[in-house]
Parts: structure tokens; sequence; C-alpha cells
């Protein structure tokens, strides 16, 4: 068995909220990766995984089940496309055991720094998440607006709230947090 090598310290929640405890973030492709790896203790192991149902996330989906998985978190942009994909998602998620944490609509609108207008960038034409979320009895979380500055935090592994507390995104993102780990 393979242990995780670390570099760096695992990355902390303080990405979203002062805090939030230790997490660390990976994408998995395979079934061999959770399993040939010593994890050892954690707070959280957050699969970022493509909506889909490939042998391979089928896999994923039954060997997290197996393992105790608290659920899935499942996020989405307001755009129809986008939340056809999300709905397939929450179909798979019970047909496989995995329960539903809840939706999070991402890039939200946009809110000027300057003026706080909001701009619809990606418009919710039938409602959005949180219309879906009612007609697929799922838990809507809330939505994050687009904001570049989360993006470039997390590229540079620096903590969003910290570094942009007056942003449109900082309380949305700290409520968030807060409401998965209590």
């Amino acid at each position: 068995m393979r242990h995780a090598q670390r570099t760096h310290e695992p990355l902390s929640l303080c990405a979203v909220t002062e805090r939030a405890p230790r997490s660390f973030r990976c994408c998995v492709r395979s079934v061999q990766f959770l399993t040939d790896v010593e994890w050892g203790e954690m707070d959280f192991l957050l699969v970022d995984a493509p909506p889909g149902t490939s042998d391979e996330h089928i896999s994923i989906a039954q060997y997290l089940t197996k393992a105790g998985v608290d659920g899935a978190l499942i996020v989405t942009t307001p755009q129809e496309m986008a939340l056809l994909d999300v709905r397939k998602e929450v179909t798979f998620c019970h047909k496989v055991g995995v329960p539903i944490l809840g939706v999070v609509e991402n890039m939200a609108g946009h809110i000027c720094p300057s003026c706080a207008h909001k701009s619809d960038i990606f418009p919710a034409v039938t409602g959005g998440a949180k219309a879906m979320c009612e007609e697929m009895k799922a838990a809507y979380l809330g939505s994050l607006p687009l904001d570049p500055n989360l993006l470039q935090s997390c590229e540079d592994g620096k903590c969003f709230v910290e570094r942009h507390p007056n942003s449109a995104a900082a309380e949305p993102l700290r409520q968030l947090v807060q409401s998965q780990t209590q």
C-alpha cells in the first residue's frame, strides 16, 4: 500500500472559512487510487467527479458507499444544460445509494464590486438550482456569485475569505462551509 506523499501542508478549509478543519482535495479517476493509498485520518475527502454513469464512476460510488460516505455535495451552474447533468447525477446518487447532502449553485451571477449591481451571466431561465431542488426534493444549500478573486485565491493556495472578506462571495461561502461542518 502506498502512503500519500505530501510536499506541502494539507490544504485547509481556511480557503473558505477560518475555523474549519483540515481537508484534502483530490480528483479521483479510479477506485485503485482510493484503495491503494493509505489516507490516514482526515476530516474530509472531497472527490471531484464529473457527472456521468461510466463503469468507473459507478465503481467509485459503490466503493465510497461501502466505505460509509456521508454523501454527495453537488455543484451546478444556473443554466439549463448544467441542470440537465445535475438531474442525472441526483438520479444516479439515488440509484447507487449515495445520500445527497445538497446542491450548490456556483457562478450565480456577478456582483459588481463598485456598485453592487448583479448581472446574470448565466441566466437561470427555468429557475436554476433552487427550482430543480424543489422538483427533485433535494436540499438547496445556496448560491455563490461569480468572483474571479475566488479562483485566484484557490490558484494561489490562499484563504479567500481572509484576502477578500468584503467580497459578495465571502459570506455565502462561509455559510455553506459552516452548514456542512456542524
